[in-house]
């Protein structure tokens, strides 16, 4: 569980990049806040679990509560995380991550965010799966499509 905000600085030819890595857990809210209101990129991490995701995206769950927050800080690029593709029903299912999708961008887009615009990217930080390169376990997955 991350408590506080951590950073992470690093350039490249083209930009100075600071990641942070702010709390997902309602407890640690106003930490969430602090960090957000920093950025201008946020990567939204979807637990893709059987119960997991619909709490998340539950009308007080957490998936919501972050989307709104990052888009009333001003964040205006999102990127979408599915974790734990390892975990779904088969492991690694394509039909659950494009219903995790659909239900995502059914919401951001009520916030304000065009869907079209946000990259949606099936993972699993257990085994790394689409973390640095492409997963041998996902072959459906051809990378994202973004307008």
């Amino acid at each position: 569980i991350t408590i506080d905000i951590a950073l992470w600085k690093f350039e490249t030819s083209k930009y100075y990049v600071t990641i942070i890595d702010a709390p997902g857990h309602r407890d640690f809210i106003k930490n969430m806040i602090t960090g957000t209101s920093q950025a201008d990129c946020a990567v939204l991490i979807v637990a893709a679990g059987t119960g997991e995701f619909e709490a998340g995206i539950s009308k007080n769950g957490q998936t919501r509560e972050h989307a709104l927050l990052a888009f009333t800080l001003g964040v205006k690029q999102l990127i979408v995380g599915v974790n734990k593709m390892d975990s779904t029903e088969p492991p690694y299912s394509e039909p659950r991550f494009e219903e995790i999708k659909k239900e995502v961008s059914s919401y951001i887009k009520k916030i304000g965010y065009n869907p079209a615009a946000v990259a949606f990217v099936p993972i699993s930080g257990w085994h790394g799966d689409n973390m640095l390169e492409p997963s041998t376990k996902m072959p459906w997955f051809k990378g994202w499509n973004v307008d």
